[in-house]
């Protein structure tokens, strides 16, 4: 049996850096390519920015077990009634919803807990771990 460990606080806003940088560069390219095929209506800018602010972390922690960001700091997001598996879209949106509404006042709380789970990974039922080798 495989022992977990949890990351702390440092990994954690590491991978919130990271997928910050990710998004930025994301929403530049899509810039230039509306810029490159010359659109100029700003409604499906701000529908692609939208699309990629809210399916970015929800999508790939659904499908990968994190983001960019995760990946690069060596954490995974995992169902935390089983670590081997990743967990759903809806828990990863929840999670999400959760994480962009009380903002970093979520994140801090990772240390007031064994599982060092913040707000967002109790609303999921979710737990970050270190990459299982």
């Amino acid at each position: 049996m495989t022992t977990l460990t949890y990351p702390g606080l440092p990994d954690r806003i590491k991978a919130v850096i990271i997928d910050g940088v990710v998004l930025i560069v994301m929403m530049i390219l899509v810039t230039d390519l509306f810029s490159t095929i010359q659109l100029e209506s700003t409604l499906p800018r701000i529908v692609a920015f939208v699309c990629i602010f809210v399916v970015y972390d929800p999508l790939l922690t659904s499908v990968f077990g994190g983001t960019l960001g995760h990946k690069l700091s060596g954490i995974r997001v995992k169902k935390e009634s089983d670590p081997s598996t990743n967990i759903t879209f809806i828990a990863a949106f929840i999670r999400f919803v959760c994480k962009v509404s009380l903002g970093w006042l979520s994140l801090l709380t990772v240390t007031g807990n064994e599982k060092r789970k913040a707000i967002h990974d109790f609303a999921a039922n979710s737990v970050v771990i270190y990459e299982l080798k």
